[in-house]
C-alpha cells in the first residue's frame, strides 16, 4: 500500500510501502516510515555546534550541528552502539521547492507498535519489538547547508543492551563488501555457514568484530545461491533490447554466463551518453547496494554536471561479483563513452574493483569513497569506538581537517600512539594506500566538488529516495525512469533560473561582473564566495627574484594558516599550495587576493572551464560514428530534445523583454506549433522534398567552412610563432635589466663603503 505525499510547511512528509516486519525497519533499510514529524519549523537554537569540532563530549543535544545528514545518521547510531539500542530512520520531509531531503527523524528500533491485524500477513509468528519508546534525534537542515538536531528524546522505556551483544542488533550488523567476498570465496570452496563463520571470526579478532550474526551469513550464502533475477530479469532484458531497436543512441550489454552463474548487465542511453561528453572528467561508480543488501545489485555511474548536480552516465546490474566481471563492466562502460577515459574515478575500496579499475582505466587517478572507509572504520574499530569515546572526532579530523601532507604524516602518528593503535591491521592496511582516500594526496586532480572536504559523501545521491535496499526488479525500471526525469527537471529548472535571474553583485570588481555572465548560477555563487573573502587576506611578496613571484597569503589574525601562491606576471598564471583550482575547477581566495594586488581585473580564460559555464553543453562533441549513433545528430532523440530545449531557455528570455517582443514571439510560436503538426502528419518524406536543394547548399558551405577553417589554423600557428619569439626576447630584456640592476646595486654598495671610509 502506498500513501501520497503530505504538504506541511514549507515542504512535504513522504512515506513508503508499509506492512513490513518489525525487524525490517533498521538504520539499513531507511524507506519505512509510520508518522508524521512535529515541530516543522526550521528553526535551531543559536547554541549550535559542529561536531567534527573535536569537542570531547559526544553525547548528542538540541542545536550540534553536522556537515550532511549522512553524518547525523552515522553519529546517532555509533551512539546508539556505545548505549546499547538499535536504530531505524523514520519519516522525513521534503521542501516544496526542489524535492530535496531538509529533515530526516532517526528513533529507536523499538518506537512505536506493531499495526494491528499485520500478524495475519505472515505464516509464522514473528517476537514483538515494538514498545512504544520515545527515544528519537530529529535534524533539520539549515540555510547554511548544515544539519542541525532541532529534537532529541534519550530516555527509553526498554531495558539497554550491554555491550557484549550490542554487535547482535540490527542496525550495528551487516555483512559488509569485503566480507562478502570472502563468503563467497569460501563458498565456492564448498565451505558451509558454520566453517564460513569460524573463518571470519578468526580474520575479526572475535566475534563481536564480526558485525553480523551466523543467522545473516546462512541468508546471504542462501541468497548468493539465487543471484540470477529470475523473470524479472528477463523483464529488464527485453525492455532494454526493446529500447536499444527504438533508439539508436541507446546502448546495452550483456555479459555471458560465468562461471555457471548469470553475468552482468549493463546500459546507457543517449542522454547519458551525452553528458558524458559534457562532463566525463570525473565519474563515482556506486556501489551502495553491497553494503545495504539491496535486493537488486544495481550500481549507476554518475559525475557532476555544470550545476553541480548529479548526472547520470550509466547504469548495471551486478550479478556476478568476479574480477573478470568488473573488468567486463568497466570495458562495456568504456565502449559506450567512446573509449574517452576520465581523469578520476571514485569506488569503493574492495580489492576486487581496485583490480578491475587498474586494469581498464591505468591513467584515471582512483580514489575511494572517504563515506566507505569511515563506515568501515566503524566495523573494524569498534573497540576503540566502543572504549576511546573521543576516537572518532580524532580520526575524522586527521582526516577531513589537514591541508598537506606532511599535517596529515604527523597527525596519523600523533593519533596512533596517543591511542596505542601502532599495531592494529586495518589501520595499517588504510595507511599504505593513504594516497587513494586522504584528502590531502588528493588535492592535485580533478574530483568536482565544491570543497575538498566535501569527499564523496554524497556517492549515491542521484537515485536517494528512488531506488534503494527495498526496490524490488519489477519496479527497477520505473523507479530507475522517475529518478531521471527528475533529475531533468532540476537541470531544467537551474537553467532557466542561471538565464533568468540577474546575479547580485557584492563588489565593484569588474572580475565579479565578468564571471556573473560566464558560470552558472551555482557555480557563480561559489566564486563570488571566494571573491568576497579576498578582502580579509592579504598578499605579501616574499620572493621576486625569478620569472614567478612567490607570495604569501594568510587571514587577517589567521598567521597559523598560511598559503603560498607561486604568480607568473607575464602568463598571468597562478598556482596556490591549497590547490582548490586543480581538485573543483573554481578558483581559490589565495589566488584572487593576488590577482587583486597585481592588478588583475579580469579572470584569466585558463581559469574558467567550460564544464562550469552557462554554455558547457554547447557545441559538437560527439562522435556519432564511434557511438554507434546515426551519422546526423540531429537523428537522436537526446540530440534534439536537449538542442529544442536550449532554444526555447533563449525563446522565452528574449520573448519577455517587452509586450511587443512577447505579442511577435507567441505569434511565432503560433506558426511554428502549426508547422511541426504539419511535419508530423505528413512525415518525413515532405522534408526531404522541401529540404533537398537547401541540403544541397548546406552541404557547399561546409566545404568552404572547412576550407576557411584550414586557413585560419594556418594563420593562427603562424601567430603563435610570433608570440613565442616576442616571449623569448621579452625573456631576455627582463635577464637583462636583472643583471644591470645587481651591477647598479653594486656600484651604490661600493660607493657608500667609500663615503664611510
Amino acid at each position: 500500500m502506498e500513501f501520497e505525499p503530505l504538504d506541511i510547511g514549507n515542504g512535504t512528509i513522504e512515506f513508503d510501502q508499509m506492512g513490513k516486519s518489525d525487524d525490517e525497519n533498521d538504520l539499513e533499510q531507511p524507506q519505512y516510515y509510520n508518522r508524521f514529524l512535529q515541530n516543522s519549523d526550521n528553526s535551531i537554537p543559536n547554541n549550535s555546534f559542529t561536531s567534527s569540532d573535536g569537542d570531547p563530549n559526544l553525547e548528542p543535544y538540541e542545536g550540534m550541528e553536522f556537515d550532511s545528514e549522512q553524518a547525523a545518521r552515522i553519529f546517532y547510531n555509533s551512539y546508539a552502539r556505545r548505549v546499547g539500542f538499535s536504530t531505524r530512520v523514520s519519516v522525513y520531509q521534503r521542501s516544496r521547492r526542489d524535492g530535496s531531503i531538509i529533515c530526516r527523524q532517526i528513533v529507536c528500533s523499538r518506537e512505536g507498535f506493531r499495526r494491528e491485524g499485520s500478524e495475519n500477513r505472515s505464516k509464522r509468528q514473528r517476537t514483538i519489538t515494538r514498545v512504544g519508546c520515545k527515544a528519537q534525534i530529529t535534524v533539520k537542515k539549515q540555510s547554511s547547508g548544515k544539519w542541525a538536531v532541532s529534537k532529541l528524546v534519550k530516555e527509553h522505556n526498554h531495558e539497554l543492551v550491554p555491550s557484549d551483544k550490542v554487535h547482535c542488533l540490527r542496525s550495528h550488523r551487516h555483512v559488509s563488501g569485503p566480507a562478502r567476498s570472502l563468503i563467497d570465496t569460501l563458498q565456492a570452496a564448498g565451505m558451509g555457514p558454520s566453517g564460513v563463520m569460524s573463518v571470519l571470526i578468526k580474520e575479526s579478532g572475535g566475534v563481536n568484530n564480526v558485525g553480523f550474526t551466523k543467522v545473516d551469513c546462512q541468508n546471504y550464502m542462501s541468497s548468493s545461491r539465487q543471484r540470477t533475477l529470475g523473470s524479472g530479469g528477463q523483464v529488464v532484458i527485453d525492455y532494454l533490447k526493446q529500447v536499444q531497436a527504438e533508439d539508436p543512441g541507446f546502448f546495452c550489454s550483456f555479459q555471458d554466463n560465468v562461471e555457471n552463474s548469470a553475468g552482468n548487465i549493463f546500459w546507457a542511453d543517449a542522454n547519458s551518453r551525452m553528458n558524458y561528453n559534457y562532463f566525463g572528467d570525473t565519474v563515482t561508480f556506486d556501489t551502495t547496494y553491497r553494503m545495504n543488501r539491496y535486493r537488486v545489485p544495481f550500481a549507476p555511474f554518475t559525475g557532476w554536471n555544470h550545476h553541480g548536480q548529479p548526472v547520470l552516465f550509466g547504469c548495471a546490474l551486478l550479478l556476478n561479483e568476479s574480477e573478470a566481471s568488473f573488468v567486463w563492466l568497466f570495458e562495456a562502460w568504456l565502449a559506450a563513452m567512446s573509449g574517452r577515459h576520465p581523469v578520476s574515478i571514485t569506488t569503493d575500496q574492495d580489492r576486487i574493483i581496485r583490480s578491475a579499475v587498474a586494469h581498464v582505466f591505468p591513467g584515471a587517478r582512483h580514489r575511494f569513497c572517504k563515506w566507505n572507509v569511515f563506515r568501515e572504520a566503524q566495523e573494524k574499530l569498534s573497540d576503540v569506538y566502543h572504549s576511546q569515546p573521543n576516537f572518532e572526532v580524532e580520526f575524522q579530523r586527521c582526516i577531513n581537517l589537514v591541508e598537506t601532507v606532511d599535517e596529515f604524516e604527523s597527525c596519523w602518528e600523533s593519533l596512533l600512539q596517543r591511542y596505542n593503535l601502532g599495531d592494529n591491521e586495518w589501520l595499517q592496511s588504510m595507511y599504505t594506500v593513504r594516497q587513494q582516500w586522504v584528502p590531502a594526496y588528493l588535492r592535485d586532480t580533478f574530483f568536482g566538488e565544491m570543497s575538498i572536504t566535501q569527499g564523496s559523501d554524497n556517492i549515491n545521491s542521484y537515485f536517494d529516495g528512488y531506488i534503494n535496499a527495498s526496490t524490488h526488479i519489477q519496479v527497477l525500471i520505473k523507479q530507475h525512469e522517475k529518478a531521471v526525469a527528475s533529475r531533468y527537471e532540476r537541470e531544467v529548472k537551474a537553467d532557466y533560473e542561471t538565464v533568468n535571474t540577474e546575479p547580485v553583485l557584492k563588489t565593484p570588481s569588474p572580475m565579479e561582473k565578468q564571471v556573473a555572465n560566464l558560470y552558472t548560477r551555482k557555480i557563480f555563487m561559489k566564486f563570488q564566495e571566494e571573491l568576497v573573502e579576498t578582502l580579509a587576506y592579504p598578499a605579501t611578496i616574499i620572493d621576486d627574484t625569478g620569472t614567478e613571484i612567490i607570495y604569501r597569503v594568510a587571514k587577517f589574525g589567521e598567521d597559523h594558516k598560511t598559503h603560498f601562491v607561486r604568480f607568473n606576471v607575464f602568463e598571468k598564471k597562478a598556482s596556490c599550495s591549497c590547490q582548490m583550482f586543480e581538485f573543483s575547477g573554481i578558483i581559490c581566495r589565495h589566488i584572487l587576493a593576488v590577482f587583486r594586488v597585481t592588478n588583475v581585473l579580469s579572470l584569466p580564460s585558463h581559469y574558467i572551464l567550460k564544464r562550469w559555464t552557462r554554455n558547457a553543453k554547447s557545441g559538437v562533441v560527439l562522435n556519432d560514428h564511434i557511438l554507434g549513433m546515426p551519422g546526423n545528430a540531429q537523428e537522436s532523440y537526446a540530440a534534439r530534445h536537449d538542442n529544442l530545449r536550449l532554444g526555447v531557455i533563449k525563446y522565452v528570455e528574449q520573448g519577455a523583454e517587452s509586450t511587443h517582443s512577447y505579442n511577435v514571439a507567441m505569434n511565432a510560436l503560433q506558426e511554428a506549433a502549426k508547422k511541426v503538426a504539419s511535419a508530423k502528419k505528413h512525415g518525413p518524406g515532405v522534408q526531404w522534398n522541401t529540404l533537398f536543394n537547401g541540403s544541397q547548399q548546406l552541404q557547399s558551405c561546409s566545404v568552404d567552412q572547412d576550407k576557411r577553417i584550414q586557413e585560419l589554423t594556418v594563420q593562427l600557428e603562424i601567430a603563435s610563432q610570433q608570440c613565442e619569439a616576442y616571449r623569448t626576447k621579452l625573456t631576455a630584456v627582463l635577464k637583462d635589466m636583472e643583471e644591470q640592476k645587481l651591477k647598479m646595486l653594486v656600484t651604490v654598495q661600493n660607493v657608500r663603503l667609500n663615503l664611510k671610509g
